[in-house]
Order: structure tokens, then C-alpha cells, then sequence
């Protein structure tokens, strides 16, 4: 009930994964990201603990196809999970079970990956890839465009409702993590709108973070 992809990008070596669904609060539970590390997402009949035991086994050293071939083989119900991931040095992979529901497919390219489940059309991960690799720009930009790609070859055979972008760079948290978890609206649009609000202070709230005496004024009360 999902589609995804997840991004590295060489020039700054950010992670990221932007990803959509029916279902609601997509994001909390199928996009993980580590800073010097890699991006996962994990979806279908969704397991949180995908996302991190493939993490915890790259940073280990393991490639992004190692980690999800150790995930096949020792994790539970594989068959009705679909999961991506990509790796510091571009590498990516993705698992699709057996039991992935409706149509679904799966595409990869250089630093990127994207797959969907219960698909309008199967070429819509493909698509994805193809803005992904062709766009340039920052990471964030390239796939909240990219999933703005998917939804207009046709997205999910039905509504999406919820979408979310994580986005990781030098620190240990989030450099963007934003998630619209519902709407009767179009959560892409959302998507859209909240990182075009928060895109331009993003490194502002890093900055507050390490070193607040350097840290600018948004003219909000109290803040001079």
C-alpha cells in the first residue's frame, strides 16, 4: 500500500527516503536513515525492525544487497515484506516477497532505489528513478520530486493519504524529517509545501543545535 525511494548523494553524502500510502503514518514506520551510513525503507506488511537490523549490518560493513540477503534469510514472515536500502558507496538493493500485495515492482540506479505494492502502474518505480538520477539539486528536492513522479504515472491503485520525507547529513539526528501522517488532501502536496517552509532554515536548526550564540532569529515571540 506504499511507494517509495531512497537517495544518496555523492557531492554532500546525505541519506534520504521519501515515501507515500493509503495507509495512515507511513513514514513513522517504514523510512530509516544513518548518517555515514545508509537509507532503508521498509514496506509492504510493514516490520519497523527492518529498517534498523539493515542499518545496524551496514555500518557493520555489510553491502546493501548483504543486508538484505541476512534479512531474508533470519527475519520473520519475509515473504509479505518489501524492503530497500542503499549504501555509502551508492550500492543499492531491494527485496520483494513473495506475498507482496497487488501489482508491484521495483527499480534501481547509481545511488538510488525505489519499489511499490497495490501499484496503479507497474513502470512507477522505474519512473521515479529516472527523476531521481536525471534531476540535480539538493537531495531533498530531488526526491520529493521524484515521489511527486510516482504519484502522477498513476501512484497507489487507490487515494494516497499520508507521505513523508527523512532526510540525514553529518549528525547523528535528522537533518529534515518531515511527515504528513493524514489528509483527505493530497499528502505529496503537503510534502511539497512543508519543505518548501522548511528547506531554506534547515541548516539554521543545525547550527542552533551546535552552537546556538550563532544561531539566527525567525522573528517568532521571545526569539530576538
Amino acid at each position: 500500500m506504499t511507494f517509495s525511494i531512497i537517495g544518496h548523494c555523492t557531492d554532500t553524502g546525505m541519506f534520504g527516503v521519501a515515501i507515500s500510502s493509503s495507509s495512515p503514518a507511513v513514514a513513522a514506520r517504514c523510512s530509516f536513515a544513518r548518517a555515514g551510513v545508509g537509507a532503508v525503507a521498509t514496506q509492504n506488511v510493514t516490520d519497523p525492525r527492518l529498517g534498523p537490523h539493515a542499518l545496524d549490518l551496514m555500518e557493520r560493513g555489510a553491502s546493501a544487497a548483504e543486508a538484505l540477503a541476512i534479512l531474508e534469510r533470519s527475519g520473520a514472515h519475509m515473504a509479505f515484506r518489501q524492503v530497500l536500502a542503499v549504501g555509502r558507496s551508492g550500492e543499492s538493493a531491494i527485496y520483494s516477497g513473495t506475498q507482496v500485495l497487488g501489482m508491484w515492482s521495483e527499480a534501481e540506479g547509481r545511488d538510488t532505489a525505489a519499489a511499490g505494492n497495490l501499484l496503479a502502474d507497474a513502470g512507477i518505480p522505474e519512473v521515479m528513478v529516472q527523476h531521481f538520477v536525471n534531476t540535480k539539486g539538493h537531495l531533498g528536492e530531488r526526491l520529493v520530486g521524484a515521489l511527486r513522479a510516482g504519484l502522477d504515472a498513476g501512484g497507489e491503485s487507490g487515494p494516497v493519504h499520508s507521505a513523508g520525507l527523512l532526510l540525514v547529513d553529518k549528525q547523528s539526528w535528522p537533518l529534515a524529517e518531515l511527515r504528513i501522517d493524514w489528509t483527505e488532501d493530497c499528502p505529496i502536496t503537503a510534502l511539497e509545501q512543508a519543505w518548501a517552509v522548511y528547506q531554506p532554515q534547515m541548516d539554521d536548526y543545525v547550527t542552533r543545535a551546535l552552537d546556538p550564540r550563532n544561531a539566527p532569529s525567525y522573528g517568532v515571540p521571545g526569539d530576538e
